[in-house]
């Protein structure tokens, strides 16, 4: 460690002039405080913090801004110190100089490359730890990485704890400029895919700088991210783990919220987007419509707090509804679908607020070399959730949900006719993804396909906002059409195949709709 005895201005001009290291002895940043970063912009507060000797006073400048704190003892005894900056405009790159003053020896530490930006958590199991070297046409995409350098992204690695951290364990890909080896690492490694495209796709609107952070990990249910706090709101806090997908996968509560969520706390962000459930078809599957909802409340609340206020307590949540697999249809993919949705079919709803969701059940892909769970496609999948981020955080004029009935009557000659909204300007295929069910009393649309109760209706007609259905079997059978659901398969359509689009390409999610009479 350097010590000088130095009045605080002399020292600042020194360290711009001669140090580099985040790390000075004891007295550092906390682990994702690195060069090349991003800090939340405006109108949030950006927060410092590190470590430092257990009493000494720390200065960090900025320009000619000075921010000062005292070093107090954490919860392990360790020094912890943290600032919190004024709002500050997109742009950068800047350069923060930190000193501790520990009774007249000097320390000192830089943080530089620093941008000002919108930073975003990618969090969830394979399908966002897929990686950018595994998409299709993967050597364009990462090709293109060297026109975007004011997006920065980060890997945590794969820890879990069985108590909550107060700071990253290990981090897998440090905060790097994008490149060929920043984001075409070998497959299963880093960068994700879609958190990539995500935020390429929405910088490519905004022009200010992303920060993206990726804590994922292949195969673990969405128990294994949530806190007690949010597993007590569903009555999961005590139950026991009763399966494990295999022995490198964590399955316990809440091990990789305390190991790789917990640990971001500290952090001021501007959202997050989540792709998993996959491993909930097959547990806890019929309370995922309490444990997903809650652990987004629960993320939110936690920034809100660990930030001390400055992380939106709403802030904007996207996640990806389940794409596909090859295995058998036991109906468990179209319930997590249902459930994704808080059991409304669409968000934002009123227990899912400021959410938004993009539909990947359209972009099968059978002949994945990593599965068909695994489809190649993320591009796709990252545009329509950038559609959400765009219109629920950035306030553009973009529809983001697919189409959806706002009523839906019977008649007694067996016609079934949805009706769309104005402004959804429907695009109408001949692909039989509509089913009735006739008699009330059984009209469970949980029930897999196929399922007698629920019986295929073939599109007769369609305008730009209605969809006319032929449900005489129903009336064959002595009864009505009384609901209709929509697309409720493991897969439900060919590639871009599905009955029902919206002017700009955007598939209807599954969706289930009571009939009235005409």
């Amino acid at each position: 460690m350097i010590f000088l005895k130095l009045s605080l201005v002399s020292l600042l001009c020194f360290v711009q002039s001669h140090a580099s290291s985040q790390t000075n002895g004891n007295f550092s940043f906390a682990s994702y405080f690195q060069e090349d970063m991003v800090l939340q912009m405006k109108p949030h507060r950006a927060q410092l913090w590190g470590y430092g000797t257990v009493g000494a006073v720390v200065n960090v400048s900025l320009n000619q801004d000075v921010y000062s704190t005292r070093v107090k003892a954490g919860q392990d005894g360790r020094g912890v110190w943290l600032v919190v900056l004024r709002p500050h405009d997109a742009g950068g790159p800047v350069t923060f100089q930190a000193v501790q003053d520990n009774h007249g020896l000097l320390s000192w530490i830089l943080l530089k490359n620093v941008l000002f930006g919108d930073i975003w958590i990618c969090g969830g199991q394979s399908n966002m730890r897929f990686t950018m070297s595994m998409v299709t046409n993967a050597t364009k995409e990462i090709a293109a990485a060297s026109n975007y350098t004011d997006i920065r992204v980060m890997t945590p690695a794969k820890v879990e704890s069985d108590s909550p951290l107060y700071d990253l364990k290990s981090i897998e890909e440090g905060w790097s400029i994008p490149s060929q080896d920043s984001l075409g690492a070998k497959a299963w490694s880093y960068f994700s895919a879609v958190c990539w495209l995500y935020g390429r796709y929405i910088y490519d609107e905004i022009k200010v700088p992303i920060g993206l952070i990726s804590p994922n990990w292949g195969g673990t249910p969405v128990e294994t991210w949530s806190s007690h706090r949010a597993l007590s709101k569903c009555g999961l806090q005590d139950r026991s783990t009763s399966f494990r997908f295999n022995n490198k996968v964590p399955t316990s509560n809440s091990v990789l919220w305390n190991a790789m969520i917990h640990p971001l706390l500290n952090m001021t962000v501007k959202g997050a987007i989540w792709y998993q459930g996959e491993a909930n078809t097959y547990y806890h599957k019929d309370v995922y419509s309490c444990s997903f909802p809650a652990m987004i409340e629960d993320w939110r609340k936690s920034w809100h707090q660990g930030t001390m206020g400055h992380s939106d307590p709403q802030f904007p949540f996207g996640f990806v509804q389940l794409a596909n697999n090859k295995s058998f249809d036991d109906g468990s993919f179209p319930v997590i679908r249902w459930h994704q949705t808080a059991d409304y079919g669409y968000v934002p709803n009123p227990k899912m607020p400021n959410t938004f969701m993009a539909v990947a059940m359209d972009l099968p892909d059978r002949d994945s070399p990593y599965g068909a769970v695994h489809p190649r496609d993320k591009q796709d999948v990252a545009r329509r959730l950038s559609y959400g981020g765009l219109n629920i955080t950035y306030k553009r004029p973009i529809d983001p949900q697919g189409p959806i009935p706002s009523s839906g009557v019977r008649s007694t000659d067996g016609r079934v006719e949805l009706t769309y909204p104005n402004h959804q300007h429907l695009i109408v295929s001949e692909q039989g993804n509509f089913q009735v069910c006739c008699n009330f009393s059984k009209c469970d649309h949980l029930k897999a396909s196929p399922d007698p109760d629920w019986l295929w209706a073939p599109i007769t007609s369609h305008t730009h906002r209605s969809v006319t259905l032929n449900a005489k079997v129903c009336v064959e059978k002595g009864g009505y059409a009384s609901v209709v659901r929509y697309a409720w398969s493991l897969t439900p359509c060919k590639f871009k195949q599905c009955s029902v689009y919206n002017h700009i390409g955007l598939p209807a999610p599954p969706y289930v709709i009571t009939l009235g009479d005409i």
